[in-house]
């Protein structure tokens, strides 16, 4: 009889309902492999994953033989050409819209106004997407519009948070409070009587991706769409 780990392995602790248990092992085998590994060896992917040695050698067999990983001269194993090509499927089949455009969608039904997804290009943003407010009197900003970054809360963001950033010297006092506290919003920035609120969307290494943006009417400003807007650019975080 093979014997009981004392230790039970990542897979078996995360098993998929319903799923194939050699299936969970591999998987888990190849998601050791973590940013900066170049190639790893039999006993550290047995402990990453706290399975047997024996048990790893079988599925990195299997795994060698899908190509998803592939064992080096000096004995270790790197993950294999298979995965760079389900990699450049998945990139070519990603559409940016189908992870922004519901987030800016629940932004929307959740405050009844504008909601907007800017990046940053050279030294404009351009609007990416652009869900309107059902009420009749709204900013008409479409997608594809290019805006200014020295006007307008989403631009600000942009600024504030941009390593790069060209920063006038009276305005480095509010791009370090607009750091410090998160998020921007304002009054007739960009258009008279216009408000917005803008919170910065960060990339999975940090680095500012983009900002979400809600306007409205300056007499329709509310100050409780703030926790909506930040929830919108966490959700989208790490995704874009």
């Amino acid at each position: 009889m093979p014997r009981k780990a004392q230790t039970e392995s990542l897979a078996d602790s995360h098993a998929a309902p319903g799923g194939a248990a050699a299936v969970d092992r591999a998987l888990t085998l190849l998601s050791s492999f973590r940013s900066g590994d170049l190639a790893l060896g039999l006993a550290e992917l047995a402990e990453r994953t706290r399975l047997y040695k024996s048990t790893v050698l079988r599925l990195l067999a299997s795994l060698e033989h899908a190509h998803l990983v592939q064992r080096l001269d000096d004995g270790r194993y790197a993950l294999g050409a298979e995965v760079a090509r389900l990699h450049s499927v998945y990139q070519a089949a990603f559409s940016l819209d189908r992870v922004v455009l519901p987030v800016l969608r629940q932004l929307v039904a959740a405050t009844g106004e504008s909601a907007a997804y800017h990046v940053r290009q050279g030294d404009v943003r351009l609007c990416r997407y652009r869900v309107d407010s059902p009420h009749p009197i709204r900013d008409h900003i479409k997608a594809g519009d290019v805006l200014p970054l020295e006007h307008g809360t989403g631009g600000r963001v942009l600024t504030a948070f941009g390593s790069d950033s060209k920063q006038a010297a009276q305005d480095r006092a509010l791009y370090a409070q607009i750091r410090a506290q998160g998020y921007y919003t304002a009054v007739g920035d960009r258009l008279a009587e216009v408000a917005g609120i803008s919170a910065p969307v960060f990339d999975s290494a940090g680095a500012i991706a983009a900002a979400v943006t809600l306007t409205m009417p300056a007499h329709r400003y509310d100050e409780r769409y703030v926790v909506h807007v930040l929830e919108a650019a966490r959700s989208l975080g790490g995704q874009v």
